[in-house]
């Protein structure tokens, strides 16, 4: 079976076997399976966007080896398979996490970053709402290489079933208790922290793969305790509506509010220290398909950390 075949499979495989899990194994027991946003998150961000974004990141890589011929040099093509895959998911990760780090601190990128943290819920596909231009710019980031220095044609598919897998896998609602495993490599125990939204996430948790990175540069959290609650903190507004009608228009009402103009105390107060964003009472209403959305200028408060 080759690899084209067997990645999508796979990754199915690791969706169903952790759905399985998130029932038998609940980190947050009465969390719904068809949670507001499930639609939206699987369709439109998982099928849809991941499906036109392959296309244009295909295109950008192969124009950019056009321009460099760098993979005629065939860098890495005599190494073992299990080398190159290894090279690519550690330097990559490593990327990751710094670059995770910026999003929360500088308000350019965090904008194209507050949708992956507004997310009531937290489960196995949580993980795929995000911004269109984050996944450009990182699957860019991360395959471009992996091209450009000459990489087996397996080694990508391979990475892209490690990546599928382990972010569905953090996410996911699953109660588990990795112990000393949770220091070398990264699962729902700390990421769900990530998302909480009764923490400072400006400075914890944003290694996605390899744990190590947290605990070396000082950004690990892992209470004993349980998140409470998850999503923008203080409440901040997001465009989510309920029924078909979020499910027809809600992704694209996310990317047009990642575009929306700062207001006064956000233009003013952004970026702070740590990168904090206020949205005040005067800040615009989230544009909606009728019906109710997620915040409102009740309800504002500090934009997520």
């Amino acid at each position: 079976m080759t690899w084209e075949l067997l990645s999508p499979l796979t990754i199915a495989l690791a969706a169903v076997i952790l759905v399985a899990l998130e029932r038998a194994l609940p980190y947050a027991p009465g969390q719904a399976l068809f949670r507001r946003g499930f639609f939206t998150d699987f369709f439109w961000y998982t099928l849809a966007q991941s499906y036109v974004l392959g296309l244009v990141i295909a295109q950008v890589i192969r124009a950019l080896d056009r321009g460099t011929g760098l993979s005629r040099l065939h860098v890495v093509s005599g190494w073992p398979v299990l080398g190159q895959l290894a090279l690519f998911w550690v330097s990559h990760d490593l990327y990751i996490y710094w670059f995770h780090r910026a999003q929360h601190r500088n308000r350019w990128l965090w904008r194209v970053h507050e949708a992956h943290h507004s997310g009531k819920d937290v489960d196995w596909l949580s993980g795929s709402r995000s911004h269109a231009v984050e996944i450009l710019i990182n699957q860019t980031v991360e395959y471009a290489p992996i091209v450009l220095l000459g990489a087996r044609p397996e080694v990508a598919l391979m990475k892209g079933v490690l990546d599928a897998a382990w972010g569905m896998y953090i996410h996911s609602n699953i109660d588990v208790r990795a112990g000393w495993v949770q220091y070398v490599l990264n699962g729902p125990q700390m990421h769900r922290w990530h998302h909480a939204d009764e923490v400072d996430r400006r400075s914890v948790n944003f290694a996605t793969k390899i744990a190590v990175w947290d605990w070396l540069f000082g950004t690990a959290y892992l209470p004993a305790a349980k998140p409470r609650a998850y999503g923008l903190w203080g409440g901040a507004p997001f465009p989510e509506g309920p029924g078909w009608r979020g499910a027809l228009c809600d992704y694209f009402l996310q990317h047009a509010w990642s575009v929306r103009p700062w207001d006064d105390d956000e233009t003013a107060r952004a970026p702070t220290p740590a990168g904090a964003h206020v949205a005040s009472a005067a800040a615009a209403e989230p544009m909606s398909c009728g019906g109710e959305l997620e915040g409102s200028n009740s309800r504002l408060g500090h934009a997520p950390k």
